[in-house]
């Protein structure tokens, strides 16, 4: 630890007394300065050691001394060394005095002590305290890089927490915590994932000092070497961080960002490897996936799994954060802590492809948050298949592109294929080319009705609702059977089709429930 005022006193050497603020001598020195100006304030720093013999002060005016000490302590001088013996025999009465008002510590420095001799003594200490800090940065280094290659980031933010005695938690890419340490950490950390958000939309590097009482001080570090924010790293300590704290901070934030580096080049080939599984499912090669995927997808392939599609929401911001990034990002952090395998391809440069467990923490991590949204709250749109195996991938791809479809033209941010199966077909049908081929089709019908001949729109629907049973349509209508007969044999002369063709039935039929559908919107 640096020298103290304390520690000089108590050096053999240099004989000091004290003379006032007893109270004060565990203040740290940063240095010891001589000055005889009767002002010296503007040379100083704080946490000095002023030096003088009072050559040019008047030390018996009492009201001279209080301005004097007044300006000293406001400077941020720890404490003044007076030589006796040299123009005064003792310390005045007058400067003991304001230095007691002040809290000012008085030291008495003896005729046969120099000034440079407490100098030497002040910079020897901090030379001292200094390589005791840089020792203990480097063995930090080295157990901090030991446990990095023993253990991985989970151990370098366990012996970081240990050397700064206080508390540690890394973060992803997304933001969330993917390690703490120690455990009850976990909480603190996740409380500030809004100043985690900030610091990821400053370039790396970037750093943060937060924290919600003066005993909890937070400084946040980010990890990455480009552009973007590839993690950030937050420690909690009690008081600022010394030098040799400071140290073990820098080497984790080192040893981590080379972490997250080499992870995205693993990340880059596992996507190229991914990116062949995925070919291979597609083309109904499902043995040679698996051989491929070995045992980095091969778990994955082996339960009922999902496809997910995504593609941008909108044109993307040149100057944004690329929202598919974003998307596989989130999608690989929710794996990663649920400890799932995941297959996170770029389709092309605007869709992304993931290949997650069925029931798994990446579905439901999308769903929660996207589910909800509309696909003008949302960055980006997703398809998602129902749950398949490898044998049946070509048929989920399809399915999540539907599904993907379906959500563009109801302006979703997430569809689900089941969706598409367990509801109806006409919210797929709701868009302007279905509605103009119903209004074509129908439109002599409409154009019958409105002359006020017969009402064979309405006629129609019921006989198609009754399945062609005449008696129950009839009655539906209340009208005799035999009207009814003739009102369809009008509706084959004025479409000129045949009501016994099943796609004739079918094909009206659709068209009558979206131009009813259009007349409620």
């Amino acid at each position: 630890m640096p020298p103290t005022l304390a520690s000089l006193v108590q050096h053999s050497a240099l004989k000091l007394t004290v003379r006032a603020g007893e109270d004060r001598l565990e203040t740290p020195v940063r240095w010891a300065h001589v000055s005889e100006l009767a002002d010296p304030v503007p040379y100083m720093e704080g946490g000095e050691l002023l030096l003088v013999t009072a050559m040019t002060l008047d030390a018996e005016d009492r009201e001279a001394m209080r301005r004097y000490v007044r300006r000293l302590v406001g400077a941020g001088v720890v404490g003044l060394g007076f030589a006796v013996g040299v123009y005064y025999e003792d310390v005045p009465d007058a400067l003991v005095e304001a230095a007691k008002e002040e809290g000012l510590p008085l030291l008495a420095v003896p005729r046969r002590t120099p000034f440079l001799a407490i100098s030497k003594a002040v910079s020897a200490a901090n030379a001292a305290d200094q390589y005791r800090a840089v020792t203990a940065g480097f063995e930090a280094q080295r157990e901090l890089t030991r446990a990095a290659l023993a253990e991985g980031p989970d151990g370098v933010v366990v012996r970081l927490a240990a050397h700064v005695d206080g508390w540690a938690a890394l973060y992803d890419a997304s933001g969330a915590v993917v390690a703490a340490s120690p455990e009850w950490a976990a909480r603190r950390a996740a409380r500030l994932s809004g100043d985690v958000e900030r610091l990821r939309e400053r370039s790396a590097p970037a750093s943060a000092v937060v924290g919600d009482t003066d005993d909890d001080r937070v400084e946040l570090q980010s990890l990455g070497t480009g552009r973007r924010v590839r993690g950030a790293l937050a420690v909690g300590t009690g008081a600022p961080l010394g030098t040799a704290e400071r140290y073990a901070v820098h080497s984790a934030v080192a040893l981590l960002t080379l972490t997250t580096e080499r992870s995205r080049s693993l990340q880059a080939a596992e996507q190229r490897l991914g990116a062949a599984v995925l070919r291979m499912l597609l083309s109904g090669q499902q043995d040679h996936a698996r051989a491929v995927a070995g045992d980095l997808y091969g778990g994955l392939l082996d339960a009922p799994f999902r496809l997910l599609i995504a593609e941008p929401a909108s044109e993307p911001d040149p100057a944004a954060e690329a929202p598919l990034h974003a998307f596989a990002e989130a999608m690989e952090s929710a794996a990663a802590r649920a400890g799932e395998a995941v297959l996170v391809v770029p389709d092309s440069d605007e869709r992304q492809v993931v290949l997650a467990a069925d029931g798994g923490a990446v579905v439901a991590a999308c769903a929660a948050e996207y589910g909800a949204k509309e696909a003008e709250d949302a960055a980006i749109v997703v398809g998602l298949s129902a749950p398949t195996g490898p044998i049946a991938a070509a048929g989920a791809y399809k399915q999540a592109e539907q599904a993907l479809s379906v959500a563009r033209r109801r302006g979703r941010a997430l569809v689900e294929h089941e969706e598409l199966a367990a509801g109806s077909i006409l919210p797929l049908l709701a868009d302007d080319a279905v509605r103009a081929f119903a209004d074509g089709m129908l439109r002599a019908l409409y154009e019958h009705d409105a002359t006020g001949r017969g009402d064979l729109v309405a006629s129609l629907h019921a006989w198609l609702s009754r399945h062609g049973q005449w008696d129950a349509a009839a009655a539906d209508l209340g009208v005799h059977r035999h009207t009814l007969r003739y009102r369809m044999r009008r509706v084959e002369e004025i479409l000129g089709r045949s009501l016994d063709d099943p796609d004739v039935r079918m094909e009206l039929w659709l068209a009558l429930k979206t131009t009813s559908a259009t007349t409620q919107e």
